[in-house]
Formats: C-alpha cells, sequence, structure tokens
C-alpha cells in the first residue's frame, strides 16, 4: 500500500541550540509533507560552530540496536539521507543501513559534511575522507560543498576555477558512483560576486547551474538546509532544476530574512520567519542548463 506521506530517514547529530543538523532538517521535510525518521547520531548541547564548551554524547554504540530495531518491524523509506559522521565506524553504519533499507525504489542522498573554505573540520582526517568515497559509492545523490568536492577528488582547493573544470569534477565523482553530483558554493569570477550550485545529471548527461548574489555572512547549517530542501522538493515529484531552485532561493531567502538583523551569527538563519516559503512554488527560475 502506497504511503499517505513520504518518509525519510535522516542519519544526522542532534543539537540542542543552533539551527543545524536535524534541528533544521526535521521542520524543513516536515513543512514539505515529508515524515522525518531521525537517526542521531550524536547529541550536543549546541552545534560546534562558534561554541566552546559544548556537551557531546556520542550514539554511536547505541546505532546498530536502532536500527536493528527498525529492520525487525519493518520500516521502509522512500529516501535515506545522511550528513555529518563523527567517525569512520559511523560512516560504516551508514554503509550498512543503505544495504538494509535502500532499494532500487528509493532515494539515498550522502551530504558528505567534512570541510569548508579549503580546510577539513577539525574532527577530519584522511582516514574519514577514504571512508566517505567508499560510502558515496552507494549514494544516488551527493550534495558536497566546493571545498568537500576538492577533498574527495584530491584536488588543489583553488577559488580561480572555470566552469569547465568544476563540470569535470561533477563528472568525476559521478564515476564513484552517484547519479546525481550537485555541488554548492562554487566561486565565480569576482567581476560577478555571485557564487553557484552546479549539477550533474549522469543518466541524462546534463548539467545544470543555478547562480545567486553573494551575501557575506556564514551562518552554520545553511548546507543542511540547502539538502533537505531538495530532498523534499523531489520527494513531491519536482524535476531536478525546479528542485534546485527551490533549494537555492529559500536558502537565499532564509540568509536575506537574517542578514539585516543584529544577534549572533553562530545561531543559524532565522529559519521560522521562512519556512512557510516552502509552501509557495517556484515562480522565477534562476536554473540553467549548461553545455
Amino acid at each position: 500500500m502506497e504511503r499517505l506521506v513520504k518518509r525519510v530517514a535522516a542519519i544526522h547529530d542532534l543539537s540542542g541550540f543552533g539551527r543545524a543538523s536535524l534541528s533544521s532538517i526535521v521542520p524543513v521535510l516536515s513543512t514539505m509533507k515529508v515524515q522525518v525518521c531521525p537517526v542521531p547520531t550524536a547529541i550536543l548541547s549546541t552545534h560546534t560552530g562558534g561554541f566552546k564548551d559544548f556537551s557531546f554524547v556520542d550514539l554511536t554504540d547505541s546505532m546498530e540496536d536502532y536500527i536493528d530495531h527498525w529492520r525487525k518491524i519493518g520500516i521502509e523509506f522512500d529516501c535515506i539521507y545522511s550528513g555529518f559522521l563523527g567517525s569512520t565506524r559511523q560512516i560504516d553504519i551508514v554503509s550498512k543501513f543503505i544495504d538494509i533499507f535502500g532499494n532500487d525504489q528509493n532515494l539515498k542522498v550522502v551530504d558528505p559534511v567534512m570541510a569548508d573554505n579549503g580546510k577539513l573540520y577539525a574532527t577530519m582526517n584522511s582516514e574519514m575522507i577514504i571512508h566517505m568515497k567508499r560510502l558515496i559509492q552507494k549514494a544516488d545523490i551527493i550534495t558536497p560543498n566546493f571545498t568537500e568536492a576538492a577533498y574527495l577528488l584530491n584536488k588543489p582547493y583553488t577559488k580561480d576555477i572555470s566552469i569547465n573544470n568544476i563540470k569535470n569534477w561533477a563528472v568525476e565523482l559521478s564515476k564513484m558512483g552517484p547519479e546525481i553530483v550537485i555541488i554548492t558554493s562554487v566561486p565565480e569570477q569576482a567581476a560577478t560576486k555571485n557564487t553557484s550550485v552546479v549539477a550533474y545529471d549522469k543518466q541524462n548527461k546534463k548539467f545544470w547551474k543555478v547562480s545567486c548574489l553573494y551575501i557575506p555572512a556564514n551562518f552554520p547549517g545553511t548546507g543542511d538546509v540547502f539538502t533537505s530542501v531538495l530532498v523534499g522538493s523531489l520527494l513531491q515529484g519536482d524535476s531536478l532544476p525546479i528542485a534546485l531552485d527551490r533549494s537555492v532561493q529559500f536558502v537565499t531567502s532564509a540568509i536575506r530574512a537574517s542578514y539585516g538583523f543584529d544577534y549572533p551569527r553562530r545561531e543559524g538563519v532565522l529559519l521560522e520567519r521562512v519556512l512557510e516559503n516552502l509552501k509557495m512554488p517556484v515562480i522565477v527560475g534562476n536554473c540553467e542548463l549548461i553545455e
């Protein structure tokens, strides 16, 4: 029997304060009429971006029993969506989760959260990169940012990169397994003051690009929001270019709604002010097919 509501297994950490990971993913997907079934990898008092002395409870040892119970009661999912993972063991557990619950009908989405602004996060190392490369082999869609794409391909990080090179990166990543590769935070020429999202659809051999004006503010959690909107849009039946447009437009609207207020950026975007935007259709699209 077809489910009345699409269902996503969301494998992420949970931060009690700060709009990131499950704290953002659950409201975004719920607003898009998608049931979120969290698999918490860790519980933190706050996210790690800009906070010190936060409490941290590692849930790795309980994840396999948690997942095994779901297997026993026969839960099925329309999408499996993983994000930040704190150890090679957690990456291997997610890989096993995909083996158990993945099938030809559901989406497997991996956001390989490892780095930003040219640097690995403090918890990441070369061994984590190796395991993440194995995990993305099982994904249908991956959403690395520009820095993460460079690390996955062992490429030098430079903001002076042509669109043809980005397209080549996307093709190389697709050869690791994913059908769709979406590279976010791609720098454009300095004169344009833009950043872009570039996607490659391997099956149809098409490249898509969405540009947006760069806003000089760094809010944690926007990558989680982007991929969550993308997942929700695809599960609603939108095409890839529409899903890309919707995701970029929503993140941009969230940043714009937040940028003019004077509050600590580490709290993330003011998500609550813009959630209703997710119920609106994409009116003017900026997604372009590139040759």
